[in-house]
């Protein structure tokens, strides 16, 4: 069997005005995230990780910032053709492990939907999904709430033939 395992990190400031975006939930906050596309720093991550697994480049490498028709897009765009690049190599989802860094809000409560989001746009099941949340303690960029950042962890497998 032929494993591969990638990893993602994304990072974007808060600013205020603008919607709050992680996992494809709108989390209540007086800060949104900063980016070209929705900002949505999970999804993002987890697109880093699913194309490292297979060396096929970073989200900017598909969905470049310098093109107009990518702003404002909705991340569940960029996760779904990561997502179909994995496929269409024979290659299946195993699990997603990501931890999204923000002091605040808390995004406990929205943790559940996030992971359903994302498996049903990797379709997988729910349980192949792992979302954490931590704080950095007050440190930092993100400790000061003035950004948040995501790490994400995948495990792809290569589809067995008869």
């Amino acid at each position: 069997m032929t494993y591969r395992i990638g990893q993602g990190f994304d990072v974007h400031a808060l600013e205020a005005d603008i919607p709050l975006k992680i996992g494809g939930v709108e989390v209540p906050s007086a800060k949104g995230s900063l980016g070209h596309s929705d900002g949505d720093v999970l999804y993002h991550a987890i697109v880093d990780a699913l194309l490292g697994a297979l060396s096929l480049g970073d989200i900017g490498t598909y969905f470049p910032s310098t093109e107009e028709r990518w702003r404002g897009a909705s991340s569940k765009i960029f996760l779904k053709h990561a997502s179909q690049l994995i496929s269409d190599r024979s290659f299946i989802i195993e699990n997603v492990d990501a931890t999204v860094i923000l002091q605040e809000p808390k995004i406990a409560p929205f943790i559940d939907t996030m992971r359903r989001n994302i498996a049903r746009l990797l379709k997988v099941s729910n349980e192949q999904i792992s979302v954490k949340a931590t704080t950095t303690d007050r440190l930092g960029f993100t400790g000061e709430g003035r950004g948040l950042a995501a790490f994400a962890v995948v495990l792809i497998t290569k589809k067995s033939t008869p």
